[in-house]
């Protein structure tokens, strides 16, 4: 069924409704997608801290391998 056909039978129906029912039809603007975004972890306390002492352990080692 193409997308032409599919509008054609949408109408019919709203008509048939409209005419047998006497209803209404409203139709709405198709919402858009949500826009998503990368998931990120957030340091906790002791990744902070690991990442500090990693920090601490490496600026020792270019001190006693620098001059």
């Amino acid at each position: 069924m193409t997308k032409d056909e599919l509008r054609a039978e949408l109408e019919r129906q709203a008509q048939r409704y409209k005419d047998v029912y006497g209803g209404e039809v409203l139709t709405y603007a198709a919402q858009p997608e949500p826009e998503r975004k990368p998931w990120r972890k957030r340091a906790s306390l002791l990744d902070q801290a690991f990442d500090k002492e990693i920090q601490k352990i490496e600026k020792e080692l270019e001190e006693k391998t620098g001059p």
